[in-house]
């Protein structure tokens, strides 16, 4: 059996439900909650980048523990009457004149638009070792963790097409850098010739699985047995968007062009397909660092706002043109007559 969420106001429906507590979900809220729309935040507390040590590339905020920085922007979303509830949302369907969502235990909530900020999950490889080092000694992004690895040994562990592009990138920020060809496709001559003119060795051969000392990562092993010492890795993982719960209201994720794995498509302002949902972060832009993200969630809360403002304002014409309808002239009779109301 379903039961309501109810707030301390006892509301259990929003103007706006915001599906996800990252960057993008929380600066879209307190878009929302500044512009004095009802907005709740529901977050699973699975944000992607809590491995890491710290937040990189976002003016003022350099090195921030992720933990940290959202803890602020709860805070700050709550500061303007926004709500934040811990909570996962297991499916969406559309109702009259909005959306309920029901979380996965059991709890509904209703609102009159969606803002899906869910983010990725990041599938890698099946190599013993990649998880556990996750987000400190093995790595993806030269902008979000390139300098804490800067001038050491580093490898790049090759995935896809995109892995000769992030080895240069890599290679930018140490001399030493090695392309691990691992079961990837023979490299093109232009590729090899990349590789071979900014001094990258292409190590030829299967990865077993990597070897640490003491929690932190030593060197990358073959399957013939030899290791090759390196202080990290670099990895592009398979970004899968988090976003099966919008299936009955037929948003289906779709390959996102780069090649980097699934998103939801979205236009310029972040709407999507379905009336009513827009989608914002990792979800719809696989690349995005937290400060784009939560840049994208801005703009997005903007758009859902000027909706509900355009929508609100013809109703309110309607009302002016029509000011005496049906459900006005139902109400009139009940002031009237009370109990001795009566026909059809």
């Amino acid at each position: 059996m379903t039961q309501q969420h109810r707030n301390d106001d006892g509301r259990d429906s929003y103007d706006v439900l915001v599906v996800g507590g990252g960057a993008a979900g929380l600066n879209g809220a307190l878009m929302l909650a500044r512009s004095r729309r009802s907005v709740l935040v529901v977050d699973a507390g699975e944000p992607r980048n809590a491995p890491a040590e710290g937040v990189h590339g976002l003016l003022a905020r350099e090195g921030m523990p992720p933990g940290e920085l959202l803890e602020r922007g709860r805070a700050e979303v709550r500061g303007y009457g926004g709500e934040v509830l811990a909570g996962e949302v297991a499916s969406a369907a559309r109702v009259d004149h909005g959306f309920t969502l029901t979380l996965a235990d059991g709890r509904t909530l209703r609102a009159r638009r969606l803002l899906v900020t869910t983010g990725l999950t990041d599938e890698l490889p099946d190599v013993p070792g990649l998880r556990e080092h996750w987000g400190s000694d093995v790595l993806h992004c030269p902008y979000c963790h390139g300098w804490e690895v800067r001038d050491q040994p580093i490898g790049v562990l090759a995935t896809g097409p995109m892995s000769v592009h992030q080895t240069l990138l890599f290679r930018q920020l140490s001399d030493d850098v090695m392309y691990f060809a691992h079961t990837a496709p023979a490299l093109s001559d232009e590729d090899a010739d990349k590789l071979a003119a900014r001094g990258i060795p292409v190590v030829e051969g299967e990865v077993a699985a990597l070897e640490s000392q003491d929690g932190r990562l030593t060197g990358v092993r073959l399957t013939d047995g030899h290791v090759i010492a390196r202080a990290a890795l670099a990895v592009a993982p398979r970004m899968v968007a988090r976003a099966g719960f919008l299936a009955e209201l037929g948003l289906e994720t779709a390959d996102h062009p780069s090649g980097m794995g699934t998103h939801i498509p979205v236009d310029a302002a972040g709407r999507t397909e379905a009336p009513g949902v827009w989608a914002a972060g990792n979800v719809t832009d696989p690349a995005a660092q937290v400060g784009a993200s939560a840049a994208a969630g801005a703009l997005a809360g903007a758009q859902i706002n000027a909706d509900l403002v355009a929508e609100e304002t013809a109703q309110a014409v309607a009302a002016l043109r029509e000011p005496f309808n049906a459900a006005m002239e139902s109400e009139v009779t009940t002031l009237v007559t009370g109990e001795r109301r009566h026909g059809v």
